[in-house]
């Protein structure tokens, strides 16, 4: 299966899922006009990889930014994920947020609360 590379632009975030090594990464600020438009091939992929996963699947998520209708994407890609922990397959969720971006890290917590996969939030140094 192709791996799926999405360059960053000012408005949505960089997005490399590979299926060799079971890793995933979505990162940057997610506010697309068309939300719909951007997440479609992300979540069709998904549903590809669900048929055939690696044992261990990880999502690194590190957003600056995500809007109300990203929000809803992001959480059906977290959707996918639990299907696979359902195949009885490991996954994991790691949430990054910048140490003075507490609503990041409520967002995280919000996820963490409603999704049944295995969700770590991480913290790290905000850089100047």
């Amino acid at each position: 299966m192709v791996a799926l590379n999405i360059e960053p632009t000012e408005i949505t975030p960089c997005v490399k899922l590979n299926a060799e090594t079971g890793l995933f990464i979505i990162e940057g600020k997610t506010l697309p006009e068309n939300v719909n438009f951007f997440y479609e091939p992300i979540l069709i992929w998904l549903n590809e990889y669900i048929t055939n996963p690696k044992e261990n699947t990880i999502l690194e998520v590190k957003l600056e930014y995500i809007n109300t209708a990203s929000s809803k994407a992001i959480f059906s890609v977290f959707l996918k994920l639990e299907k696979l922990v359902n195949k009885g397959k490991t996954a994991k969720i790691k949430w990054f947020y910048a140490d003075d971006d507490e609503d990041m890290k409520d967002v995280g917590e919000e996820y963490a609360d409603v999704i049944k996969v295995p969700f770590e939030q991480i913290e790290f140094k905000a850089e100047d």
